[in-house]
């Protein structure tokens, strides 16, 4: 359905890309109607504008009545797709589709679209510096800043979209096709909204199911359940690992990555000494990237170019300064525990390490034997404190700390010269923080003050 006139067709959730969704189809000629659990207190200035728009609202809660009355259902990402009122839509054979879906049917500008449990927004953001860098104009958004119907109903067009989506967003899709799809890994993460990480798996693999043997999909060779996933792949599949000489194959070593010669007349190699991103995690970034913008038409150039000036994401191993010897990383944005792992990978000497949050469902022990190796002791937070203490108990030191201020604090006490305190969770932030970047922020303040005190 791409003809909204006159239809009834309701939004569920209203966020930015609820907004966005409902400003759309109330602008095509719909009935809008937009609902959310939340209070509308909680909800301004979206449901005021919304308002003054014509669009119904229904807040405080999902009506039965307005689910059963509706031609088509978008939800917003933060909306599981599978709570009761979306259950009794299934059966009634009314369509369920997302925010991406829906812009996905009014785009015919070339798309790159990357998903993985990790790297998503690094490897976004560095496939359109890249673009831009090759002559490109690109748009850049979907899970990351703009949702990608506000390109739709803008007026300002591109040469190439560049959008992150989530498993979230992939699990209603229909049409959704880029011409070049990004897979950098799966892991264990949001096991608190699936079944079990088959499921998890299987809506991340959705990024390229739609896509023809013209497509290209960049995918991890080194990741066995992508190797697994792959087989479905229609589209054109371009790898990226750390072994070998396969073909189609990206490889990357400490020093260099050498990209497959069929992509250009020469094989390109990139210098991993020209960039300031560290980590054999960001080496696959990069490799991914430079891969998926090849194939969409960027060139070495750009790509070069990008890596010479590119300065990673806040909140993502982001240094923040040393006191006494002792190095300072902010690396809030790690909100599973295999981000943590690959965190672990990248310091030498000894490592303080804050943890804590609002558990998702990992399995922390993975970290067993990086903490044996390399980690003098965990401070923990949240909720999650006493499930990570009981699943590291042994293999690190571990105390309890009341809050971020406190944990930095112990941390500061605790550390001699030649650590590293790393504040990398492991869990999402919603317990005590209004975001990542909320945690990350609180722990970098609190850092600050005590510099304060030795400065």
């Amino acid at each position: 359905m791409n003809d909204f006139k006159n239809k009834n067709i309701l939004v569920i959730g209203l966020g930015r890309s609820g907004y966005a969704s409902a400003c759309f189809l109330s602008g095509m000629g719909a009935t809008v109607t937009v609902t959310d659990r939340a209070e509308e207190k909680k909800l301004l200035p979206f449901s005021k504008m919304l308002q003054e728009k014509g669009v119904h609202l229904e807040l405080g809660g999902h009506c039965i009545e307005t689910v059963e009355g509706s031609d088509l259902i978008v939800i917003s990402p933060g909306v599981p797709h599978t709570i009761e009122p979306l259950r009794m839509a299934y059966k009634k054979g009314i369509p369920v589709i997302g925010e991406i879906e829906l812009a996905a049917r009014f785009i015919h500008e070339p798309m790159i679209a990357i998903t993985g449990t990790n790297g998503k927004t690094t490897t976004t953001k560095l496939i359109s510096a890249m673009m831009e860098a090759s002559g490109f104009s690109v748009f850049t958004g979907g899970n990351i800043g703009t949702p990608l119907i506000e390109y739709v109903s803008g007026s300002n067009k591109v040469d190439r979209l560049v959008v992150e989506v989530s498993s979230f967003q992939l699990d209603t899709i229909q049409q959704f096709r880029p011409n070049v799809s990004v897979l950098l890994n799966i892991t264990e993460d949001h096991l608190d909204r699936y079944d079990g990480f088959e499921s998890y798996a299987t809506s991340k693999a959705k990024i390229f199911q739609n896509q023809e043997k013209t497509d290209f999909a960049v995918l991890n060779r080194a990741d066995k359940s992508i190797r697994r996933l792959a087989v479905r792949s229609r589209a054109t599949n371009l790898f990226f690992d750390s072994t070998g000489e396969q073909e189609n194959t990206a490889i990357i070593n400490r020093e260099k990555i050498y990209l497959p010669r069929h992509l250009s007349e020469n094989q390109y190699i990139i210098d991993l000494s020209e960039t300031t991103l560290v980590g054999k995690h960001n080496h696959e970034n990069i490799a991914a990237a430079s891969l998926a913008t090849l194939a969409a038409g960027g060139n070495i150039e750009g790509i070069n170019s990008a890596l010479k000036s590119f300065r990673g994401l806040p909140h993502r191993l982001e240094y923040v300064t040393t006191i006494g010897q002792v190095r300072y990383f902010d690396d809030s944005k790690a909100t599973n525990v295999d981000a943590v792992l690959r965190a672990l990978e990248v310091f030498d000497g000894k490592i303080i390490l804050i943890m804590g949050g609002l558990d998702k469902g990992g399995e922390y022990g993975v970290l067993k034997e990086q903490l044996l190796d390399k980690v003098r002791l965990i401070l923990v937070i949240g909720e999650a404190r006493k499930i990570i203490q009981k699943s590291l108990s042994g293999y690190a030191e571990i105390r309890e700390a009341s809050s971020m201020i406190d944990a930095v604090t112990i941390a500061h006490e605790k550390s001699i010269p030649g650590d590293t305190v790393l504040l990398s969770p492991a869990c999402s932030s919603f317990d005590m923080f209004d975001s990542y970047a909320h945690r990350g922020d609180v722990f970098c303040k609190a850092v600050r003050k005590i510099q304060e005190k030795y400065s």
